[in-house]
């Protein structure tokens, strides 16, 4: 049995404004499901790679990974002087996703994600709390916290860790947003986000910390990887243990 196949929370229904789609601010609805507690660490990935030779270091194929792939492991098997319990980075969408099917599961989408992410300790949406705001931006503004072990940023409402503070996380359709803005219901493609400029767009000016992240995603392909980029996975039902 593995940790994250009874370390997930469920997340109730709801909906929320999202950055994006300001021209009608219509709500997203999101749907009951359910999401890894923790990143996926560097042990539970090295097991997956073990089991899943053609996504191992030396032998994946450059279409479904860059030459950045898990750059920071010494070998196929070792990663190095990274701690196990700290999350998994340099990894591509491509192998994030082959993960979760692994495992039964899917990476979230980017409105789960964000739905997920927008919650502090006590509430559901704690976006208009300027410490809340404060402490991600800080987050922004550390460097090499992917060295940090899993589990050590605060616990948010919905009982999960790391949301902020450790690591960028791959999500689904990480980049939908700039690709067309029919399919989120706007007027435009929202490119204008890639510059400053666009932050005009936002539903909260206040909210540049999310605005961060669109830009981030929106410059990602597929088979990027960073060492400041990871993932955790997603389900859609309860997961069987």
């Amino acid at each position: 049995m593995k940790a994250q196949e009874t370390e997930m929370a469920f997340i109730k229904e709801g909906s929320f404004v999202p950055l994006y789609g300001v021209v009608s601010k219509k709500p997203v609805e999101v749907k009951s499901f359910y999401i890894d507690i923790y990143p996926v660490t560097n042990r539970e990935f090295l097991d997956f790679v073990k089991k899943n030779p053609s996504y191992q270091k030396s032998k994946i194929k450059g279409i479904f990974a860059d030459k950045s792939y898990l750059s920071y492991w010494s070998t196929d098997f070792d990663f190095g002087n990274a701690k196990p319990n700290s999350p998994v980075t340099s990894v591509s969408w491509f192998a994030a996703k082959k993960y979760c099917e692994c495992e039964g599961k899917r990476l979230a989408t980017m409105d789960e994600w964000e739905y997920v992410a927008m919650a502090d300790t006590k509430k559901i949406d704690a976006r208009t709390k300027k410490e809340f705001n404060e402490y991600i931006l800080s987050w922004y503004e550390k460097s090499r916290t992917y060295e940090n072990e899993i589990g050590k940023t605060f616990k948010n409402y919905w009982g999960v860790y790391d949301m902020h503070g450790l690591v960028w996380e791959w999500t689904s359709d990480f980049n939908s947003i700039f690709l067309s803005g029919e399919s989120r219901k706007d007027k435009s493609t929202d490119k204008n986000l890639f510059c400053g400029s666009g932050s005009v767009n936002a539903s909260d000016l206040m909210d540049y910390a999310a605005f961060m992240r669109y830009a981030f995603r929106g410059s990602l392909k597929a088979q990027y990887s960073t060492r400041n980029l990871g993932f955790r996975c997603a389900s859609t039902t309860k997961p069987k243990i």
